[in-house]
């Protein structure tokens, strides 16, 4: 037990190390930028005031998002979802994998459940629970987390239901904070690589350039090429995540559809783009660019599309009113759809003896039949 019991924390030590990468990455951005750029090689006042202005604003809606991202808690199954006592017990003594289903079907009669695997009801036997809809199970934190997107080593966390908002304005703030970056040092690159070049190709006449420390090229010369570097990478990873939130899906259904009553469907999830957008970051817009938490739902039940109706849930029906038919609205059947011309006609022989009822003698007897 004792060896098990340190390597796990062997592995947790070692997850914090793209996380302390990043942030020393970050810390020296930041001495870079203020110190040596802003103050050491920036000669005007008022560039450096507007220059510290945006870059503080985008440094910390970046560091806001980012550390939201990594110290929220992912979302997990709540208690109704755990198979009771007695049925647990059964579950775990029979060998057969139909018994156990038998079992976990008579479980999620009451449960909230649209998908299931190709056995069954989805089931986790590591922690015990019948797993909600985009429910999945993460090894690295070996637990069961809602609507799971992925799990992102870069924050040691997993990606779900309650931080993937905090993800998105994360990737969005870390690319506007490299973007700004690169866009203001650009012309300093320029001008120091332009001197480095001709400082060891010839003896260049000494200039205000010159003249800054020799450090501070270095930074600034660093500073472009890693800015650049992680704009380039950020920007393919947030317009994917940005695509997947307009089609309502994660990354894990984007790859595998989930299954639902009536068959695998990819777009199982989707209510539009509109409705896309406030599943993820809320109805009220002021707080679509703050990193608080704003999403729909309670990450246990999710909407699905109307085009997708389960056959198997309960009908509506319409109760009539006096001397007015009975309407029951209900998903068609395929062989509901083939009578559905036949029932047309039907109606409108009724609709037409309604109209123009038949005069006959009061002892003559009027048949009609109808197929």
């Amino acid at each position: 037990m004792a060896p098990i019991h340190v390597l796990r924390c062997c592995q947790r030590g070692l997850a914090w190390i793209p996380v302390i990468f990043i942030a020393m990455v970050v810390c020296w951005s930041y001495y870079a930028y203020v110190v040596e750029l802003c103050i050491f090689t920036i000669t005007s006042i008022g560039k450096q005031v507007v220059y510290l202005i945006f870059f503080h604003l985008s440094f910390v809606m970046f560091v806001w998002s980012y550390w939201k991202t990594i110290f929220t808690k992912p979302a997990n199954p709540s208690k109704e979802f755990c198979l009771p006592k007695a049925e647990k017990e059964r579950y775990e003594k029979e060998e057969r994998p139909e018994s156990q289903q038998e079992i976990l079907w008579r479980a999620a009669t009451s449960l909230p459940l649209y998908t299931r695997t190709g056995a069954g009801v989805r089931y986790c036997d590591r922690c015990q629970v019948i797993k909600p809809d985009r429910c999945h199970h993460c090894s690295a934190c070996d637990i069961c987390v809602l609507k799971m997107d992925h799990h992102c080593p870069w924050v040691n966390n997993c990606v779900g239901f309650s931080n993937y908002k905090f993800f998105i304005l994360f990737l969005a703030y870390s690319l506007l904070y490299c973007l700004f970056i690169a866009a203001t040092v650009l012309q300093y690159f320029i001008k120091f690589w332009t001197l480095c070049r001709r400082k060891s190709a010839e003896n260049c006449p000494k200039n205000d350039l010159q003249e800054t420390h020799s450090h501070a090229k270095f930074h600034v010369l660093f500073l472009f090429f890693v800015a650049a570097m992680f704009c380039i990478s950020i920007l393919s990873l947030f317009s994917y995540h940005l695509w997947l939130v307009g089609k309502n899906r994660s990354t894990i259904e984007a790859f595998r559809a989930p299954v639902f009553r009536t068959g695998s469907d990819k777009n199982g999830f989707s209510l539009g783009f509109r409705k896309n957008i406030a599943q993820v970051f809320g109805d009220q817009k002021k707080y679509w660019l703050l990193p608080v938490f704003t999403s729909q739902g309670d990450g246990l039940t999710f909407p699905t599309r109307l085009v997708n109706a389960d056959i198997e849930q309960p009908t509506v029906a319409v109760h009539p009113e006096p001397n007015k038919c009975e309407v029951t609205v209900s998903p068609l059947t395929e062989s509901q759809s083939r009578l559905l011309s036949n029932e047309q006609q039907t109606n409108s022989i009724v609709h037409h003896m309604a109209n123009n009822p038949i005069k006959s003698a009061p002892n003559d007897i009027t048949t009609v039949s109808m197929k």
